[in-house]
């Protein structure tokens, strides 16, 4: 979904933009690999490396101690789920105002009306109900891109090779950076996947070739996006095209697919915040939310009906799709992506390890550490600029 705000950072970031979709497509890759590498133990009596740990918490629980580091990766994934959440709302909100521009609706208008579609979900009651959502939210998300990129080639004798800069804009690029980070995290989920592959020894295969296809996916959307549209491109590339009533059309799907978006990180969410909080004493602290039967009790459907509440009412207060996400990349992104990973690799496995690979791991913790403190520092001014736009109430 997030994409559609990559030729927004070229306009900022210009070449070096591209370079860092690229370069962090790399990043990313290698630390999936060594977080997944932390999984592994050698057998004291044959050598063969044994999966002895299952999930993110799993390490985190070795690095950090038992209680903090579940936590600590607990909170950061809640944080990410629920912004993703957020992030969903918005850009529904950015998308029909921009469809509809000159109507009474503004934006944060918009996201209650979507609000009202998303109420249903507090009914989903198992993952086969969401995975069902999230398949034909794939389906529209390919038809969708191939239409914004066939427009853009149809476009080509137009495109502005020259507007492509390589100097930087540091008081947006930033915040473009984060963007870029947030489009690749993926880490928090790889440990699960890796289990659940048939054949583990491709896992370094499929992870490599799937970022090689990432990167040049959007390094190439986003520059032939920016070259369409040049010094116009919008936070939301959508919102940019020409026609009113194919612009209308597609923002309609991109809708559509937004809020068929929603339910996998609502879904797991509420997992997380109910395997937390609400199994029942001794336990957790509150009781569980389900009947014996597998129902949810009246009050455990207000608590999700309250969580899709609360992401509507923080997407309408901060509605501002790509300074947002560029906070949310700079913040848990860096972590989960850049900064954990490294330092899980060199905690468990650093006796391992030669100096080359201790000193790549450190140097990529420092970019992290970097990226993550301009990230936040100007995204956070940018949205306490944004608030100066004043609420419609």
């Amino acid at each position: 979904m997030f994409i559609v705000s990559l030729p927004f950072a070229v306009l900022h970031g210009g070449y070096w933009a591209i370079i860092a979709m690229v370069g962090i497509a790399y990043i990313c890759c290698y630390t999936g690999k060594v977080l997944v590498q932390c999984l592994y133990e050698a057998d004291p009596n044959t050598g063969q490396m044994i999966r002895v740990r299952d999930s993110y918490v799993a390490i985190a629980k070795v690095c950090f101690g038992p209680k903090l580091g579940a936590r600590a990766v607990s909170i950061a994934q809640l944080i990410e789920l629920l912004m993703t959440c957020i992030l969903y709302v918005v850009v529904c909100g950015d998308l029909l105002a921009g469809t509809y521009p000159q109507g009474s609706f503004d934006s944060r208008s918009w996201m209650m009306f979507v609000g009202i579609f998303l109420l249903p979900m507090g009914f989903l009651k198992s993952l086969k109900m969401v995975s069902t959502l999230s398949f034909w939210c794939t389906m529209s998300h390919i038809v969708i891109n191939a239409i914004i990129l066939g427009y853009c080639i149809l476009e080509i004798g137009e495109w502005g090779w020259s507007k492509v800069r390589w100097s930087i804009d540091m008081e947006n690029f930033p915040i473009s950076l984060g963007v870029i980070v947030f489009s690749y995290t993926s880490q928090i989920f790889l440990p699960s996947l890796e289990g659940s592959m048939i054949d583990r020894s491709k896992f370094n295969w499929m992870l490599d070739w799937s970022h090689i296809a990432a990167a040049i996916f959007k390094a190439g959307f986003g520059y032939i996006c920016f070259l369409t549209f040049q010094d116009d491109t919008q936070q939301v590339i959508t919102n940019n095209l020409h026609s009113q009533g194919f612009k209308g059309l597609v923002n309609f799907f991109l809708v559509i697919k937004a809020l068929l978006s929603y339910p996998l990180p609502y879904y797991a969410a509420c997992e997380l915040l109910e395997k937390n909080f609400f199994r029942g004493p001794p336990k957790t602290k509150f009781p569980t939310i389900w009947h014996l039967d597998g129902e949810l009790k009246v009050w455990g459907l207000g608590f999700r009906v309250g969580v899709i509440l609360s992401t509507i009412m923080m997407a309408i207060f901060i509605p501002h799709f790509s300074i947002l996400m560029g906070f949310i990349g700079s913040f848990t992104g860096t972590m989960l992506s850049f900064i954990w990973p490294c330092y899980f690799h060199i905690k468990i496995k650093g006796h391992l390890l030669d100096q080359k690979e201790i000193a790549k791991d450190y140097l990529i913790i420092a970019l992290g550490v970097l990226f993550g403190v301009i990230g936040i520092y100007d995204s956070g001014n940018a949205l306490i600029n944004a608030f100066e736009l004043g609420l419609p109430f």
